[in-house]
């Protein structure tokens, strides 16, 4: 019979390198306790990492650079839990996603359907912020990333330079899916919305 130790482990090793977790993902292997400890064990034996209490990493490896660190978007997942909750990039960092800013903030804020939580990783904080469902419903498309990019930016500092980056990330797919879901914009984005459909189908 395996212990729950190597359960865990035969799980990490399937997720594959990158996959961030918290005891949670195991807690149909055992009790709490138990699966505290063999997480412990694991990484005490170098198997895997620990990013902060209650959150842990298998990490990815570069064959000229190493390790590499986990992906915040995996963190805020996993700190999302198990039960679907959804999340959607915000602030600053949504706009650092669509290359609408050079910097990657000090905290790192994800909009959440589920419970707000704070996390520090390293010298950043990760933020999960519950709002409401209207927010979530473009959360983990293209649509979700630009309204919450621009929200950030504010209607008053939105110019070609921005249009034109925007332009050059966004597929004609996802300026489809803009289109789609232009209900949901406020009415100053869902303009920058028609704008980029506009270009792309002249």
């Amino acid at each position: 019979m395996q212990s729950i130790q190597n359960k865990i482990l035969k799980i990490v090793y399937g997720k594959g390198r990158g996959w961030v977790f918290t005891p949670v993902s195991f807690a149909d292997l055992g009790s709490r306790d138990a699966i505290k400890k063999a997480l412990g064990r694991l990484k005490d034996a170098d198997k895997i990492r620990r990013l902060t209490r209650g959150v842990y990493y298998y990490p990815k490896k570069h064959h000229i650079l190493g390790e590499q660190s986990a992906n915040y978007k995996e963190i805020a997942r996993a700190l999302a839990g198990k039960d679907s909750l959804r999340i959607q990039p915000s602030g600053a960092y949504a706009a650092n996603l669509l290359g609408l800013s050079d910097q990657v903030p000090a905290k790192i804020v994800f909009l959440t359907d589920g419970a707000s939580r704070t996390v520090l990783i390293g010298n950043r904080k990760i933020v999960l912020k519950r709002t409401t469902p209207k927010n979530m419903v473009t959360a983990n498309r293209m649509s979700g990333l630009v309204i919450q990019a621009l929200k950030f930016l504010g209607k008053e500092y939105i110019n070609d330079k921005v249009m034109g980056q925007l332009n050059r990330q966004i597929s004609v797919e996802d300026k489809k899916q803009l289109m789609k879901d232009i209900r949901y914009a406020p009415i100053w984005i869902a303009n920058i919305f028609r704008k980029l459909s506009k270009e792309e189908s002249e």
